[in-house]
């Protein structure tokens, strides 16, 4: 069993009532720290963050486990964005991983071992099971059209799902929805998404007709689809490297 599947040793962490993270609540003295650094920074990479999309991801090495995730990214160039993705959108969202995303002509310039860990986009998308909260389809709809063609790396830093109240363990790759039995969301998820956003899934899928996936899928984007084969980090102890050139 690899680490990112192992369900953590039984700790204060990883047990216990509630999902908030361990900790004391926030001293005075240190919120009013806070809101003054905030004040002299100028936080500019995260400001640069200009998209806000709610989906579902699955893990790599058990698509059975299915969460509702929500993206923020800051597109750096039109062929690739970089975000951050929390499990609402809510001030007290949990920060759970990162997710890189690329176009189609990026994509297709990886060697074939790294394609293997990315995922596309366009069936979330069709199926409206990709959302912009609080964006009309028709200001969205551009923005869903390139990310239909685009192809995503995320992983989950955080296993929220398995009631672990800080972080444990190693990093899990996800993948996206995809059009097979292991696949396919749950309909309890999809409804509670849309019950908590005041959205209809069903109702959006007619405006997402007419966007198209990449123009020659990769078949080696959604590697389990094919192979039933997904992939899982494990920790390996290794001798400390002694020596390095410098600089």
């Amino acid at each position: 069993m690899a680490s990112s599947d192992k369900v953590p040793v039984a700790c204060p962490a990883s047990i216990g009532e509630g999902k908030e993270p361990m900790g004391d609540p926030t001293k005075t003295t240190t919120a009013m720290l806070e809101k003054g650094t905030a004040m002299l920074q100028s936080m500019k990479p995260i400001k640069q963050m200009s998209l806000h999309v709610c989906s579902f991801a699955c893990y790599s090495h058990d698509p059975s486990r299915q969460i509702q995730v929500h993206i923020y990214g800051h597109r750096v160039n039109q062929d690739f964005l970089q975000c951050a993705v929390y499990d609402s959108s809510s001030s007290k969202a949990h920060l759970i991983g990162i997710e890189y995303i690329v176009s189609e002509k990026l994509f297709e310039s990886f060697s074939p071992d790294e394609q293997k860990l990315w995922h596309s986009h366009d069936y979330e998308i069709q199926m409206a099971l990709l959302v912009t909260p609080r964006v009309p389809e028709l200001v969205a709809k551009p923005e869903l059209k390139n990310l239909a063609k685009s192809y995503g790396k995320f992983w989950c830093t955080w296993q929220i799902d398995r009631g672990d109240r800080l972080p444990l363990g190693v990093p899990s790759l996800m993948v996206s929805p995809q059009d097979v039995d292991l696949g396919r969301i749950k309909p309890e998820l999809v409804k509670k998404r849309d019950e908590e956003h005041g959205i209809s899934t069903e109702s959006l899928k007619p405006s997402r007709e007419g966007i198209c996936g990449p123009e020659k899928k990769n078949l080696i984007a959604d590697y389990w689809v094919r192979f039933r084969k997904g992939f899982a980090l494990d920790v390996v102890e290794t001798d400390m490297k002694t020596t390095a050139p410098f600089p």
